[in-house]
């Protein structure tokens, strides 16, 4: 069997989407998105419309936004978020989001073809907050854990 890599990121913002300090951010999102889309080693994400078709990450706390995707391996994935123009966006995160003490990011390996749901990413992050590195939940300083 084949894998893939899934990736969650959640940021908090400091204003609302809509919020002048937010607009920069918000304005670039769609362009962002279609970088994303376009890079090497991009398999999928999740969309508006199937988004809003299941529960939000964390439907408890609306200033939480999200990021689903899934990617062909681990340096594709890095490419795209460090070394492209998401990275510079990456760099200006202050400006936009609260520093959040807690893992912020999570990633984990499945199966080709295979689309996961928010709540499975919350499960994975979660896990991730909880018990720290592990072959069922991961980051970028870790990646340790080769595909099954």
């Amino acid at each position: 069997m084949q894998y893939h890599l899934a990736q969650l990121n959640v940021a908090k913002l400091l204003q609302s989407i809509d919020h002048p300090d937010t607009k920069e951010f918000a304005d670039n999102v769609p362009r962002i998105n279609l970088l994303a889309e376009s890079s090497e080693g991009f398999v999928w994400r999740l969309k508006d419309a199937e988004e809003a078709a299941q529960p939000a990450v964390f439907p408890e706390d609306s200033s939480m936004i999200s990021t689903l995707s899934v990617w062909a391996s681990p340096d594709l994935l890095k490419n795209y978020a460090y070394k492209s123009e998401h990275g510079a966006f990456f760099k200006r995160r202050k400006a936009w989001f609260a520093a959040m003490a807690e893992a912020n990011y999570v990633l984990w390996w499945i199966p080709v073809g295979h689309q996961p749901t928010n709540a499975e990413a919350r499960e994975r992050l979660e896990h991730l907050r909880q018990y720290g590195e592990t072959e069922f939940a991961f980051s970028f300083k870790q990646i340790i854990y080769p595909a099954p």
